[in-house]
């Protein structure tokens, strides 16, 4: 078994000479969307002997969310996992992960495990803190929770006086203290706290969140942290997900091609579900409407998971500019061919809509290409006309579509 079900307080482990950190992956969910992430830091950190999860592991303490996490470590981990106990693993954490306050004495430094879940350090990890320190064979020791200790960047954090709780514990034995760590905060930063560096991880799942005018949500990735000795000193360094971390799965072809056929049904799905709720608008059933809003909503939720499974993505300050070939192959190309089928064919209304979406992919074009430059888009607000999905910016926008006609009043407005 990977994950490890800690029995003893005291674990040694004279073989691991390095450690990799994993933050919050599942507390907003065991979804596929977010268990790729998951599943990318597990394999990172196949480099390290260990991996400490760093809290979090799934949304609720019910058994059947400890079930699914636990097998889907299983067949993805390479080296044993060990669990931290944050504040979404309640419920039957113990019977899958046993104690909540445990110590990993590793070749050249230790990691001491304590529980402060409910915003409180247990006496019995304190207590458990204190012998580890004082033995003679530890000398570099990370001192590991989940929810943060007081510092300069965030207030989710425990007690002032649960902080003084902890430096009493410590503080006899304070040069032997390397780092402290923790999760929580989705995101990352470094901080000092009582002259020791204090390591924030929760960038192994959950989606990133702003922290603080200098820690935005947009300028962290999801990442994992990396622990080692170096030149025997223990250090550390943080390791950004690359967008197509694990890729296993879509290296099999016939998973990949069922995968991509999946993904076309759902859609189709959603497609289905949104035109059938549009016309149960206009007949003024507004709860059918509503239902099959909801489903059309579920179904693109679905496709979203499939195609995350077999999704290449580009870094994200690349990605926009990816788009624009596709579009100007769309109506310089395909659309106009398709265009001057149909009409061989007699077939109007198929010229029709081939004809309406090239001059939108056009539009699409030129405002991908304006995008391209994120950070120069000044484009706040974008209009679609939903009869022919043409796209519209500038103000004033004009009274009338002008591909379809579609008057002004029914347009969608998209505003940023």
């Amino acid at each position: 078994m990977k994950i490890q079900k800690v029995e003893q307080p005291v674990i040694r482990l004279p073989w691991v000479n390095s450690m990799g950190v994993i933050g919050d992956p599942g507390c907003e969910g065991l979804g596929t969307y977010n268990m790729k992430v998951y599943a990318g830091t597990l394999e990172k950190s196949a480099e390290d002997d260990i991996t400490l999860i760093a809290g979090d592991l799934v949304p609720a303490g019910n058994a059947h969310y400890y079930e699914e996490i636990s097998a889907l470590t299983e067949v993805i981990a390479h080296n044993d996992i060990y669990v931290l106990r944050g504040n979404h693993d309640t419920g039957a954490y113990t019977d899958y992960f046993g104690r909540k306050n445990y110590a990993l004495l590793a070749k050249e430094f230790s990691v001491v495990v304590l529980d402060n879940a409910m915003r409180t350090f247990e006496s019995d990890g304190l207590e458990l803190l204190k012998q580890v320190l004082q033995m003679e064979e530890v000398h570099q020791v990370i001192i590991a929770f989940h929810i943060p200790i007081p510092n300069h960047f965030i207030r989710n954090s425990v007690s002032e006086e649960e902080f003084e709780r902890l430096k009493e514990a410590y503080t006899p034995w304070k040069n032997k203290v390397k780092y402290f760590l923790c999760g929580h905060v989705h995101s990352r930063f470094e901080d000092r706290i009582d002259g020791i560096p204090l390591i924030c991880t929760g960038g192994g799942g959950a989606l990133i969140e702003d922290v603080s005018e200098d820690i935005r949500a947009c300028d962290v990735e999801h990442h994992m942290v990396h622990f080692f000795m170096e030149k025997n000193e223990l250090a550390y360094r943080f390791d950004e997900l690359s967008e197509n971390a694990y890729d296993t799965e879509r290296k099999v072809p016939i998973l990949r091609e069922n995968l991509e056929k999946t993904v076309a049904s759902e859609l189709m799905a959603h497609l289905k579900y949104l035109m059938f709720a549009d016309r149960a608008k206009r007949r003024g059933m507004d709860r059918i409407a509503n239902l099959f809003e909801a489903l059309a909503a579920s179904e693109y939720h679905h496709a979203r998971n499939f195609y995350s499974v077999i999704q290449n993505k580009m870094p994200f300050g690349e990605s926009v500019e990816a788009f624009i070939p596709g579009e100007e192959f769309e109506y310089q190309h395909f659309y106009k061919m398709m265009e001057e089928y149909a009409l061989q064919k007699d077939a109007p209304l198929t010229k029709q809509a081939f004809s309406g979406a090239a001059a939108a992919e056009k539009v699409h074009t030129e405002l991908l290409k304006e995008a391209a430059a994120i950070d120069n888009f000044d484009k706040e607000t974008v209009y679609v006309c939903p009869i022919c999905g043409y796209v519209m910016t500038g103000d004033p926008v004009p009274d009338r579509c002008p591909v379809c006609g579609g008057p002004k009043r029914q347009f969608e407005v998209f505003q940023s």
